[in-house]
């Protein structure tokens, strides 16, 4: 284990970690409502928000790409951070499934259901990355306390969602399906991230699938009709936009070096806490602060911080679980087996001296 492995899998590093990625994508949502109506974006104008969308990760994936060549030159290296001839692959297989699937799908989407029940159905995107490190690239194994975790943190997103408003239960393939798809690619995608940066530089990764994802964005809802006006935009709608790259230029890149170090369930339950930072930061931005402070807010903050907590404690070692001093806890501590521990050949020290 390296240093750099040592350090992004401690404890208090992921935990920190992973909750500044979880405010930063909180952020996005008011962010993104304030930017509709800077650049003057109607809300059932899907398309045009699909360019808005473009822009801001082609902008992210600039600040990546700017950064890693930063850092880069820090530890000697020279020239702008390129990704290598092997990784061009990845990057599209990336790009297509991490930015253009999930975000197709869910702006798609987000037009044919209510937010709610969207909100609701994408924390299920938890549930589809534990599930798809176990069942398609065998990375962890699905157990009673994982499932338990996510249980809890799932209760806290439905619980911030539904309280007071109310959910009906129609369903539509244009709608709910499409949200679900767009989860299902958020899943895929981290699968994919843990796979691919662990022979890949995470944020030659991260800042080129971005670049590429955002232009295929933009053109997509170009091509279908949308169109965002550039002229007699305030200058703080060009500053919101710059931080909505930031956001995904931040949270992303941190959040692929999490997952290059840890378990997928580790990490991805953190994601629970996207809905809650984006409701409490919705009240706080656009004026909803008596909703903050609710009886709802609190409770699903206390069920997701558990769910994480369940999932992240460490496992307790089995009676006979290996050391790494020898194959049995029992028979191979450093100053000998404790006393009437079985021995090897299975008799206790004790029988051993009474036939001595």
């Amino acid at each position: 284990m390296n240093n750099a492995e040592k350090r992004m899998s401690r404890t208090g590093v992921v935990f920190g970690c992973a909750l500044i990625c979880c405010f930063l994508w909180g952020s996005a949502a008011p962010s993104i409502k304030i930017g509709y109506r800077l650049f003057d974006i109607a809300a059932d104008d899907s398309m045009a928000q699909l360019v808005f969308a473009g822009m801001r990760f082609m902008l992210a994936g600039i600040m990546v790409i700017l950064a890693g060549t930063l850092l880069s030159r820090k530890e000697g290296g020279e020239g702008l951070l390129k990704p290598a001839r092997t990784s061009l692959p990845l990057i599209l297989k990336l790009a297509m499934v991490q930015t253009v699937a999930q975000y197709i799908f869910y702006y798609v989407g987000l037009a044919h259901t209510t937010g709610v029940k969207a909100a609701v159905i994408g924390g299920s995107n938890v549930f589809l990355s534990i599930f798809i490190a176990v069942a398609v690239f065998h990375m962890e194994k699905l157990t009673p306390r994982k499932l338990l975790g996510c249980a809890a943190g799932f209760a806290g997103v439905v619980i911030i969602n539904v309280s007071g408003k109310g959910i009906d239960m129609s369903v539509s393939f244009l709608g709910e399906g499409f949200i679900l798809l767009s989860s299902l690619s958020y899943a895929l995608s981290s699968g994919l991230i843990k796979k691919y940066s662990a022979k890949e530089n995470p944020v030659a990764l991260s800042g080129y699938q971005f670049l590429c994802g955002g232009i295929v964005l933009t053109l997509t809802g170009l091509a279908a009709g949308g169109r965002v006006k550039l002229s007699d935009v305030p200058a703080g709608g060009w500053a919101l936009l710059g931080y909505m790259g930031l956001i995904s230029a931040a949270a992303y890149t941190l959040w692929g070096i999490l997952l290059k170090y840890n378990p997928v369930a580790r990490v991805a339950v953190f994601g629970f806490m996207n809905p809650v930072f984006s409701f409490l930061l919705s009240a706080l931005l656009l004026g909803e602060g008596s909703q903050a402070l609710g009886w709802s807010a609190l409770s699903a903050l206390a069920l997701v911080c558990a769910g994480i907590l369940i999932v992240n404690l460490p496992e307790a070692p089995l009676p006979n679980a290996p050391l790494p001093n020898g194959p049995l806890s029992n028979t191979s501590l450093p100053g000998g087996p404790l006393p009437n521990a079985p021995l090897p050949d299975g008799r206790s020290s004790r029988e051993r001296k009474k036939q001595a």
